[in-house]
């Protein structure tokens, strides 16, 4: 049943657009003080199977901050204050020790969108209570959940690996968190889901925070506005760096 709700929540989404709010944090235990940028507006566009736009715009003056767009293969990340761009591929092999350059779009694309899990894919079920602060009165409450482990089958080998683990409430069924493993059994991203909200005739949360645990660095997406399924053109998607602008090539 878990299975189902999970797959048919990814199966009735064909695209989104977005307005939202940023509000990105960095730092913590491993890197000092915890420091938060002033929240700023922005878009969120995504088509499937794997397109995606994300735009954020600097506070006051309203002019873009950064731009990521992806095919699914490929992306570009812009950064028009510094007349910086980043091209490379999708995948994330060679981590940085600038954490911007960490960011991938199948991290947003993840984590926005819980994917939908595949007939090949080893499952467990536990159940489970977390301790969490409910965002309404600022007190600590007990979460009941059931945490949906996903593994995937290691090549030529008898042995799996854990690709996902998907926090459920046990309450109203709704995903309240996804935890997203790399290949080496870390906790690469971390999307955990604020209360459902109805926008239009959509149930989505509203919010969605984004962690990368090993960076210590987390954005925080507040949904102001939400359409889905409406048509998306291929040119949304398409990222032009303009002259001038000093790129640097990932691999």
């Amino acid at each position: 049943k878990l299975v189902d709700i999970i797959n048919a929540q990814y199966e009735a989404t064909h695209s989104m657009s977005a307005a939202v709010t940023f509000t990105a944090t960095s730092g913590g235990v491993l890197n000092g003080k915890e420091k938060t940028i002033t929240p700023f507006s922005g878009y969120i566009l995504l088509r499937k199977p794997e397109s995606l736009r994300v735009i954020g715009y600097l506070p006051v003056v309203h002019s873009p901050a950064f731009d990521m767009a992806s095919n699914g293969n490929d992306f570009k990340l812009l950064i028009p204050p510094k007349s910086e761009a980043i091209e490379g591929p999708n995948a994330l092999t060679q981590p940085s020790q600038n954490a911007i350059e960490n960011l991938r779009p199948y991290m947003f694309f993840d984590s926005m969108v819980i994917p939908q899990i595949g007939p090949d894919e080893v499952l467990s079920v536990t159940a489970d209570s977390n301790l969490v602060v409910n965002p309404k009165t600022r007190k600590l409450e007990i979460r009941p959940e059931y945490l949906l482990t996903v593994q995937v089958r290691q090549p030529n080998t008898r042995f799996t690996q854990v690709h996902r683990v998907i926090h459920i409430s046990r309450i109203d069924l709704h995903p309240v968190q996804q935890d997203i493993y790399d290949e080496h059994g870390q906790v690469q991203t971390q999307a955990l889901y604020g209360p459902q909200q109805t926008f239009g005739t959509q149930n989505f949360p509203g919010s969605v925070t984004i962690k990368w645990p090993q960076q210590q660095e987390q954005i925080l997406i507040t949904i102001e506005k939400l359409r889905v399924n409406l048509p998306l053109a291929n040119d949304q998607f398409e990222l032009k760096i303009p002259e001038g602008t000093k790129i640097k090539e990932l691999h």
